[in-house]
């Protein structure tokens, strides 16, 4: 009692990556990104699933991938650049990530009289973050990556054992405690009378 097998610990990689994705999903609603918040339910969902069967094996090298493509949006390798492209938001929006204006230490000032926001929006500047958003975001990837490598190794785990299990299920106390040998394949079928 008391030990936490690989079942157990399946468990407890799952419940984090919920809270984990809860958390991001919470943050991403209230800045109004349509794509991480859609790729967060499917996580939640995947991650229900993926603790009654081994759907999240696949789901869990697809959330690796998405964290990859959620750093490398934050951090703008390559072409991907946050000042030209909506992508998180499926360019319905001019919202950003909600740290921009609520990181840690952040001072929010608003940007009287400027031309360059529609009329229904306005421009701030952001000064003073102990932390920038990007790299909050980027911190928020790596820790999901991390969850999914987690719960991708214990996964496997637990699938090889199950399939120990299935492989090893032994009938009425087993075979050979009563001596029973099983038939020897042969090379051409015997055919039996039957008798009524």
């Amino acid at each position: 009692m008391g030990k936490c097998d690989g079942r157990c610990t399946l468990l407890v990689i799952c419940s984090l990556q919920l809270v984990a994705a809860l958390q991001r999903q919470v943050f991403d609603f209230l800045g109004y990104q349509w794509a991480p918040i859609l790729a967060n339910f499917l996580h939640i969902m995947a991650v229900i699933l993926g603790m009654f069967g081994t759907v999240q094996l696949l789901w869990l090298v697809l959330w690796v991938g998405w964290n990859s493509f959620i750093i490398c949006f934050y951090l703008e390798v390559g072409n991907l650049s946050q000042d030209r492209d909506f992508l998180m938001t499926f360019n319905t929006s001019l919202h950003r990530s909600w740290w921009m204006e609520h990181g840690p230490g952040c001072l929010v000032t608003p940007v009287l009289d400027s031309r360059l926001a529609p009329d229904d929006h306005h421009v701030i500047t952001v000064s003073g973050c102990l932390l920038d958003y990007q790299y909050i975001e980027v911190l928020s990837s790596a820790i999901q990556i991390l969850l999914a490598l987690f719960g991708f190794v214990y996964a496997c785990y637990v699938s090889k054992v199950f399939q120990d299990d299935e492989d090893s299920f032994d009938f009425i106390g087993g075979f050979d405690s009563y001596g029973y040998q099983p038939p020897q394949k042969s090379s051409h079928l015997q055919l039996q009378p039957l008798y009524t």
